[in-house]
């Protein structure tokens, strides 16, 4: 990183004492999606096995297919939708669409609502985790940011 000697990162305080805040949200924010993976992972397989009386261990595992699907294709798209809308509304929509997440895994009355419910937490992941990361890399505004490419 070269600064441009006109002052514009002199704001920028590396360090995790000055971003102590910042630090303890991304611990937050990773428990709670490590929880919710770990809980989908363990407990998904079982419920369509004693709930729904699925055998097929790759009909069982399908959740996991809509999730990843879903998931990466948000991950092409979430830094362009960051840019456009900015990063904290593309985290909050990302939250959103995770919130009725564990209330239709608990409500579910067919494997396809538990699909449904995996294809949301695909689109939450992929904007909440890709928006995490993309604020971990470049953490200050666009105008800013210290471009990577030879010029």
């Amino acid at each position: 990183m070269k600064p441009s000697g006109d002052g514009e990162f002199d704001s920028i305080k590396l360090g995790l004492g000055p971003n102590i805040r910042q630090f303890l949200v991304l611990v937050l924010v990773n428990a709670f999606v490590g929880a919710m993976i770990g809980l989908e992972q363990t407990v998904v397989p079982l419920m369509g096995k004693e709930e729904f009386g699925i055998e097929s261990n790759a009909l069982i595992l399908s959740f996991i297919g809509g999730f990843g699907a879903v998931k990466a294709i948000l991950n092409l798209f979430a830094g362009n939708m960051s840019d456009r809308w900015g990063r904290k509304n593309v985290l909050v929509l990302g939250w959103l669409f995770g919130l009725p997440v564990p209330f239709i895994l608990l409500f579910a009355p067919s494997w396809n609502w538990v699909i449904f419910a995996n294809v949301l937490l695909g689109i939450n992941q992929g904007l909440t985790w890709s928006m995490t990361e993309h604020e971990n890399r470049l953490g200050w505004k666009k105008e800013k940011r210290i471009s990577t490419r030879s010029e």
